[in-house]
């Protein structure tokens, strides 16, 4: 069994922490920004030093392999994301790249024997803080192996005119074509020249941390659907009109919100969650009764049979008035469980297991590009813990220990699919 280096593995913390720092330990680093640009820039500097190869695609993803044993076998391709969300953290995303670059300076370090190429990979705007959607450009390249009824939702032509929150003038493919390691489209991740990808990310939840393990062996991304609640009621004015003969959408969806948590938790999944995390309401003065009002709710489990039951309830919301409000419940997005490829996950719970670290088989809450992948290439994850559970945010952190922990059961990972094969 192979060991990855601490000491290069906090050198790359501290370095790729530097581009984008928000000045309160974590960062803001969009994709195609400045200060992504500079993390490209050291990613490829230090592959280049240990004799990568780097190429670039169409949509500036990014690929440094260095070459096996045997010419004709298929690349073994391990990363994830360098862009963060708003004054995010020093790991989502991002250990997955650095991971991928400590197995191949491990490997060439120690002169490791392989037989298939290796490659570290950048993937462009899985965030999406800048140009959504989240998973942008890998929902792209992995567009035609995708389920119909979500495929359309990363058509290119629609992912190039995504526009910037920051400027509505700036589109996704306007901005790209500028972008220095905007590449060629025949360098994009594809089953022809690739055996299998792995993602190592920090698991952004308290689970592996409350019990006490240091690796998750990922065997699933959650099934989500994401549903819009919406409520018409009548505008008047705050001070003179009467309080029963008000139709206020606030107040109305207030009411089926609580309605929702009791119902849904009446259930009884206690792995299920769901959340409503963004409002709109018009027309937002104070002096006035909102007229309208709707919310989000973000449900996710394994099982669809979970989810269906969600959604009967949520269904049947428009069946009555709230607060003497109509209701519309419309559906915004909805996706499968992806279970990952069962020989990759028992490599990775074998080498969790030969390296003598504690572990546990975890699924996961949040999306990741591998997900997509996971339709093009046999695919899994390696969680690593998240201090208290928070990311997405500054105070994000995982002990150097604990990354470097995940890389070299990723590298062992990879090394049993070179040896062994699918």
């Amino acid at each position: 069994m192979y060991k990855c280096n601490a000491a290069r593995m906090e050198d790359k913390i501290k370095t790729f922490s530097k581009f984008g720092d928000a000045g309160h330990g974590g960062i803001t680093r969009y994709s195609l920004s400045p200060e992504a640009l500079m993390a490209r820039e050291e990613f490829v500097k230090r592959m280049e030093a240990i004799g990568a190869t780097i190429e670039t695609d169409d949509l500036a993803n990014m690929y440094a392999t260095i070459p096996g044993t045997d010419p004709n076998a298929k690349r073994i391709v391990m990363g994830s994301h360098c862009d963060s969300v708003k004054n995010g953290g020093n790991y989502d995303g991002i250990l997955g790249v650095m991971g991928a670059m400590e197995v191949l300076e491990t490997v060439v370090a120690e002169g490791i024997e392989h037989k298939h190429p290796l490659t570290a990979m950048i993937w462009t705007n899985e965030e999406g803080s800048e140009f959504p959607p989240c998973m942008m450009c890998s929902g792209i390249v992995c567009h035609d192996y995708m389920p119909e009824r979500f495929r359309d939702n990363f058509e290119y032509n629609k992912m190039m005119a995504s526009k910037s929150i920051l400027d509505p003038e700036m589109t996704f493919g306007k901005k790209l074509s500028t972008f220095k390691f905007k590449g060629d489209a025949k360098n994009r991740l594809n089953p022809e020249q690739y055996e299998a990808m792995f993602e190592l990310h920090i698991e952004q939840g308290p689970i592996l941390e409350d019990a006490g393990k240091n690796v998750g062996v990922v065997t699933c991304v959650l099934g989500q659907m994401i549903y819009r609640v919406k409520f018409y009621g009548f505008a008047a004015h705050a001070g003179t009109f009467p309080m029963k003969k008000r139709h206020d959408a606030f107040h109305a969806a207030a009411e089926a919100l609580c309605y929702l948590h009791e119902e849904i938790d009446k259930l009884g999944h206690e792995d299920l969650v769901y959340t409503t995390g963004e409002v709109v309401i018009h027309p937002c003065v104070n002096t006035v009764i909102p007229d309208y009002f709707d919310f989000s709710i973000d449900v996710r489990h394994t099982q669809p049979e979970v989810l269906d039951q969600v959604r009967e309830i949520l269904l049947k919301l428009p069946e009555k008035k709230w607060q003497g409000c109509d209701c519309e419940v419309v559906l915004g997005w909805n996706r499968d469980t992806v279970y990952w490829n069962k020989k990759l996950v028992e490599y990775v719970r074998e080498a969790t297991e030969e390296l003598n670290i504690s572990h546990m088989d975890i699924n996961s809450g949040a999306g990741h590009d591998a997900q997509y992948v996971s339709y093009m290439l046999p695919t899994t994850m390696i969680f690593v813990p998240s201090d208290k559970g928070l990311s997405h945010c500054e105070p994000e952190h995982t002990s150097v220990e604990q990354c470097t922990d995940g890389a070299s059961v990723m590298l062992n990972a990879v090394l049993k699919l070179d040896k062994q094969g699918l």
